[in-house]
């Protein structure tokens, strides 16, 4: 952990204590959540905003400029985005005669090249099980808790990659684990990709993990319990992958590894693609 101590490059300039990926666009310092203002592109540190308002022209009213960047300041919209797509599919999904839960969910059978339909590993993501309303909303409460964190810490876009690679990786560890005939929905799989991307990235950084292992392994034994039908090689999956990318943000979070960190983003998803043509490589008959 030595080398975490050292490096400050990962932690708010305004607030040490604060680690933090996401860089003002204007002077490249690394600034935390409460401390971002957003920008036409991208998000800039309280210093560069000031310098912004005082040489704008005051064509509108400087109170109405400052409401508009507190309301945006810091607020988790990719997080808030994501549960209300989700929580909008899950009211579609109760229309009688749309059959939406049958059109998004995932089994390997949709894997092979005479069934192939790829685009259900991600829309799998978005659909739950109607026949228990806590499946929905103990997911999107799960969310809503690891998404205020890791959305504040890396920012938005790094976020919702985090967020779609895992659920890809859920659906390949489907893929590969459990029967081709049976279905599976639910964010769970980039739900524990959140998680183990915040694993790696809390013991990178010196923090305390040890209540995060207890939940990681409660929930994992949860998948393995009979009758309860959890599809725990999505949790699997997703795990792994979050933990993957966790590791790339951590390790390239310096402003000159950000060409690094899409290039490692772009080739670990690259892996994933491969291994979802399990049956193209290997054919069931």
């Amino acid at each position: 952990m030595s080398d975490a101590a050292g490096d400050r490059s990962g932690y708010c300039y305004r607030h040490p204590d604060r680690p933090s990926f996401v860089l003002c666009q204007r002077c490249g310092r690394t600034i935390c959540g409460e401390c971002q203002t957003p920008a036409p592109v991208g998000v800039i540190c309280p210093e560069c905003m000031r310098e912004q308002r005082a040489s704008a022209p005051k064509t509108k009213p400087a109170v109405l400029t400052r409401v508009r960047s507190a309301a945006g300041r810091g607020a988790p919209v990719v997080t808030y985005s994501l549960i209300g797509v989700t929580v909008a599919v899950f009211l579609l999904q109760l229309i009688p005669g749309l059959a939406i839960t049958d059109r998004l969910l995932y089994a390997g059978v949709y894997s092979i090249p005479e069934n192939f339909e790829p685009w259900r590993m991600l829309t799998s993501v978005f659909v739950h099980s109607t026949a228990l309303i806590f499946h929905v909303l103990l997911n999107m409460y799960t969310l809503w808790i690891f998404g205020q964190l890791l959305e504040g810490l890396l920012g938005r876009w790094r976020f919702l990659a985090l967020y779609v690679i895992a659920g890809l990786g859920g659906s390949v560890g489907v893929l590969w684990l459990s029967d081709p005939l049976t279905g599976v929905v639910g964010a769970s799989g980039a739900i524990f990709g959140l998680m183990g991307a915040f694993l790696v990235i809390q013991r990178r950084l010196g923090g305390n993990t040890t209540q995060l292992f207890v939940l990681l392994g409660i929930n994992l034994v949860i998948g393995f319990v009979p009758g309860w039908n959890i599809a725990w090689q999505a949790h699997l999956g997703g795990l792994v992958v979050g933990a993957l990318v966790g590791l790339i943000f951590v390790e390239t979070r310096k402003r000159n590894q950000q060409g690094l960190q899409v290039g490692l983003l772009i080739a670990l998803v690259a892996v994933l693609v491969v291994l979802s043509l399990r049956f193209f490589l290997f054919p069931l008959y």
